[in-house]
């Protein structure tokens, strides 16, 4: 390159940036340089509306006096409150410095409506549905023309008739007649609905493995008229039957035989196995460890089975369930249940071994949060509680359950009711060792107010019936005390005890057996002082006994509660005060939601 050429080349390339440079710090300066005081607007949403149109403006300060620049901000005070009915408004302006401006506006008398012309033609002329929302636009004669709710309601209809299968629909006519100089304004609206779609077949793109359990979980049957509310239904329905790892219903308008719209429904199944691998901490348990496997298809018909086995040091289980949708899969079925544990709490000297069986049969209705449940439940246990001699019990228990659940997040629950009444009844003539009856309520209330105070009332009462107490198993009585009991006291702490004797050092101790009767209550506050953190106080009371007139427990404590990506931790440090001895601490640490 020549000399003339690189100097060329190097004063062009200079200018280009000493222009970038004044443009920036013109339209920076500009942006933020004026400001503007507003009057004779009384209604906030007006006021505010010429605000925002003003700001977007850009105008460099020294232009204020110019008048087309003046000219310029009438137009957009005009163009902002037009709207709301203001087509004659008058602005005057005023330069009342270097950087500030001062706008008077005179809106005048806003436009009124003269005269409604609507009319719908087509097939959804006689469709109440559709002359219904039709017939909702919000303004008559008589009222001030607001062109947002002209806007808005020819949007919403056009929404209206697609999501209710009118897919050919269309405005035929759509007029607004504004006469400024009467203060009147026309308006004009004609609908061409076209006709109504029905649902057609239901297409599988992908494996067809799951086509009789895709439509056994459709809302529709080919023919019924198009809803965009029962498609969404069936996808939230397949997404949460727990058999697809991907799955999407659309409609394909395309393909139509007539006026059927197939559903095409593309789906990518779960893999044969699942294997789950859970580590976990609580001061009840210790450490512990969860595995799990899940067979999400059995067969076609979308039996599913899952196993899982828990290990900690005062339990060990193993538990299996087979599952046989019903009507409405996710929450309709059969589970045939079965397990075995081996328990041993050293601070109760309580040694237990069950087997069990059962059979439940699982409904909710669509839409509703109560979960109805019918057991019949086979159980032996064999235990060793205190100083008495071991026992094996045996019962077959025919059981009712029904549980209320509602939450607004799975893990970081803001606010959330739980509610889980359970009754289980054993006759010593129907295959029972002993006559039994066992009632459990629980109930759990979360709610948050601003954002930080967030409250937890927990409570629980149980009760049981019998003609030979001794001969309950371990696992059936009521004990109290624990995270999520009564904090402050060791896990099943609060109960009945009974004498026992070390054979070795002949050293005696109290130890906890069970009790007929279990009442515990809890308060909690908690306030949020960071994003993931809150800081909580709690006091607790109830007791597990087989006297309703003996003294109740109760603690208090503070904590803190850790949002953590996995879910709420949650530290807690109780003072329990027992109805005899000296107040106890006790350490929680519980990790999950209080709702499951």
């Amino acid at each position: 390159m020549s000399n003339f050429g690189h100097a060329r080349h190097t004063a062009t390339s200079l200018f280009l940036i000493l222009t970038s440079v004044w443009l920036l710090l013109v339209f920076s300066h500009s942006a933020a340089a004026v400001t503007y005081t507003i009057s004779g607007i009384n209604d906030d949403k007006i006021k505010n509306n010429v605000r925002v149109h003003l700001n977007n403006m850009q105008v460099e300060p020294g232009l204020l006096e110019d008048i087309y620049w003046q000219d310029e901000l009438k137009s957009t005070v005009a163009t902002a409150v037009e709207p709301f009915g203001y087509y004659n408004a008058v602005t005057d302006v005023e330069v009342t410095g270097e950087q500030a401006v001062s706008v008077t506006v005179t809106l005048g008398t806003p436009l009124k409506i003269s005269n409604v012309t609507r009319e719908i033609i087509g097939a959804g002329r006689e469709d109440p549905v559709f002359r219904k929302k039709f017939n909702s636009f919000p303004l008559k004669k008589g009222d001030i023309m607001l062109q947002p709710a002209y806007e808005s309601f020819k949007s919403s209809m056009f929404n209206h008739a697609l999501s209710h299968g009118y897919f050919d629909y269309s405005w035929q006519a759509t007029r607004l007649d504004l006469v400024r100089e009467q203060r009147e304004a026309n308006i004009l609206l004609i609908a061409q609905s076209g006709p109504r779609y029905r649902f057609g077949e239901i297409k599988i793109i992908g494996e067809d493995k799951a086509k009789a359990i895709i439509k056994r979980l459709s809302p529709f049957k080919p023919g019924e008229p198009y809803s965009a509310s029962k498609l969404t239904r069936f996808n939230r329905a397949l997404n949460q039957s727990g058999y697809f790892t991907r799955v999407i219903a659309r409609p394909v308008v395309k393909d139509a035989e007539g006026l059927n719209v197939p559903i095409e429904v593309s789906v990518q199944h779960r893999p044969r196995d699942i294997f789950d691998v859970g580590i976990g901490a609580a001061t009840d348990t210790g450490p512990r460890l969860k595995l799990g496997w899940e067979r999400p298809w059995v067969n076609s018909r979308g039996h599913s089975l899952n196993a899982n086995m828990f290990v900690s040091a005062p339990e060990q289980s193993l538990t299996t369930d087979y599952r046989i949708p019903m009507d409405n899969i996710s929450t309709d079925y059969i589970s045939l249940q079965a397990g075995y544990q081996f328990v041993e709490y050293e601070n109760s000297e309580t040694e237990s071994e069950t087997l069990s069986v059962s059979g439940h049969r699982y409904w909710q209705a669509q839409d509703s949060n109560w979960q109805q449940d019918v057991s019949l439940t086979y159980l032996r246990e064999t235990y060793l509680q205190g100083i008495a001699p071991e026992a094996t019990t045996s019962l077959i228990m025919p059981g009712y359950g029904i549980r209320f659940r509602d939450k607004d997040d799975d893990l970081n629950i803001s606010n959330g009711t739980y509610v889980s009444l359970l009754a289980q009844v054993g006759r010593d003539n129907l295959g029972s060792d002993i006559n039994f009856a066992k009632g459990v309520a629980e109930a759990i209330l979360i709610r948050t107010f601003a954002d930080k105070h967030r409250f937890t009332l927990r409570s629980e009462l149980g009760a049981i019936e019998t003609n030979n107490f001794d001969r309950v198993p371990a696992s059936l009585r009521f004990f109290a005390g624990g995270d999520r009991s009564i904090r402050g006291f060791a896990y099943r702490d609060v109960s009945p005890k009974a004498l026992l004797v070390n054979p070795v050092t002949g050293e005696e101790s109290l130890d906890p057996i069970g009790g007929k009767y279990l009442a515990t209550a809890g308060v909690e506050y908690a306030y949020q002082v960071a994003q993931n953190w809150r800081v909580a106080a709690f006091t607790d009371v109830g007791t597990a006994t087989n006297d309703l007139d003996q003294a109740l427990t109760y603690s208090v404590g503070m904590g803190v509660h850790w949002i953590s990506p996995v879910g709420p931790v949650r530290v807690y440090v109780g003072r329990g005060f027992p109805t005899e001895g000296d107040p106890t601490f006790r350490l929680h640490i519980i990790l999950g939601p209080e709702i499951l």
